[in-house]
């Protein structure tokens, strides 16, 4: 299969593709017809631009973190500034591109999953914005360490559905998600939030978070000249990290690392195989069962990873760590007091591998980190952490 086929299936590589029940299948397929009419649309283009800058404050800027530099003692640290965003994150980036698509499809009622309430978040902004009908899938132990989220979800209008299956976090709120999806497809459009699920989801997602590394890779060659050595994002499903690296895939040079927690360390660790209708990288028992997953970022718990990643790492293309709890709550404090950021807790994973990658390179050299949220949400959860509870 040639790559221009490959793709057109949704596969990268051996990974990706669409394993639904034939219902649903026919769903993804109007699904990306749309998608594939509209995302080369001049005026489906405009739009999308427009409220990108006008609604969600876009171009976000690339900060020198010249004392967080200065501490570390070798390459220069540029800040990706996605939790400058309407709504405090990457999400909605790509929550924008499918609710104006949502729209030209006829849609009545959106639906999402969330893990960090970040994308729920994103969803019912602009579900209030269009006058949509909206519900939230979440986790039932995310709805209580992400208790902020939720209230914020609700008060813009959206039915945030707490899910007590499984482990009552990320993986079981998207099996609820596709669960309401093939029951009420006549009339829904799911709004997926990261680089995983059937095709064209991942696609999609990649397509909309590209304004990420379009941006960065302007501002870097306007800063320094050169393109950075490497691009640094935290990585659960993959969309911020996708978003970040879509630009630079073609530039062998720049090297693309993912940052993961250890204790949901996928690409890290984990084997090929199916979730949730297509194939990827996936932490899972020898029946290929999902193994439980923990981490202190909602957003990062997910046993699985978006395709394509998944397709880097066994390429070699990308590189994949992981980093432990104490690392990010390190990186979390460092950054807040070195250069008033707070980031998300899922965000910090990323900064937690720049703190020990940057001293090792020249100074000549610089590392683009993408702070793919801003960190109010977690303020009390690490406040909780940190007093030992």
């Amino acid at each position: 299969m040639s790559q221009t086929s490959q793709l057109e299936k949704g596969y990268f590589g051996q990974f990706g593709g669409s394993f639904v029940p034939p219902e649903l299948q026919n769903v993804l397929n109007i699904l990306n017809e749309n998608f594939n009419k509209y995302k080369d649309d001049e005026e489906f283009i405009e739009e999308f631009h427009y409220y990108l800058k006008e609604y969600v404050g876009r171009e976000t800027p690339l900060y020198y973190a010249e004392r967080l530099t200065n501490k570390l003692g070798g390459a220069k640290i540029y800040l990706k500034r996605e939790d400058i965003n309407h709504t405090g994150s990457h999400k909605i980036n790509n929550v924008l591109g499918q609710i104006l698509l949502a729209k030209r499809m006829g849609a009545k009622r959106v639906i999402a999953e969330t893990g960090a309430g970040q994308h729920g978040v994103a969803t019912a902004t602009v579900c209030a914005m269009f006058g949509m009908e909206c519900t939230i899938y979440m986790g039932a132990e995310d709805t209580e360490r992400q208790a902020l989220n939720v209230f914020r979800m609700e008060l813009l209008g959206a039915n945030v559905v707490a899910v007590s299956e499984g482990q009552a976090r990320l993986k079981d709120a998207v099996d609820a998600a596709f669960a309401d999806l093939v029951e009420n497809y006549e009339n829904t459009f799911y709004l997926l939030g990261s680089a995983v699920g059937p095709h064209p989801f991942p696609t999609m997602v990649k397509h909309f978070q590209s304004v990420i590394s379009q941006e960065s890779r302007q501002q870097i060659l306007e800063k320094e000249g050169k393109l950075p050595y490497a691009v640094i994002a935290c990585v659960g499903g993959g969309s911020n990290a996708i978003g970040s690296f879509a630009e630079y895939l073609p530039d062998e040079d720049v090297r693309l690392i993912g940052v993961e927690p250890s204790e949901a360390a996928t690409l890290t660790t984990g084997t090929a195989g199916q979730l949730h209708g297509f194939k990827c990288i996936v932490l899972q028992d020898e029946q290929g069962t999902p193994l439980p997953t923990y981490s202190i970022a909602a957003g990062l718990d997910y046993p699985g990873c978006g395709p394509e990643h998944s397709h880097l790492k066994m390429t070699g293309r990308a590189d994949y760590v992981s980093v432990t709890n104490e690392e990010v709550l390190e990186a979390f404090q460092l950054l807040s007091k070195l250069e008033g950021i707070i980031p998300a807790l899922e965000s910090a994973h990323a900064v937690a591998h720049v703190l020990k990658l940057a001293p090792t390179l020249d100074q000549d050299k610089s590392v683009i980190v993408n702070i793919s949220g801003r960190g109010d949400k977690d303020v009390a959860h690490v406040f909780e952490m940190l007093k030992g509870n």
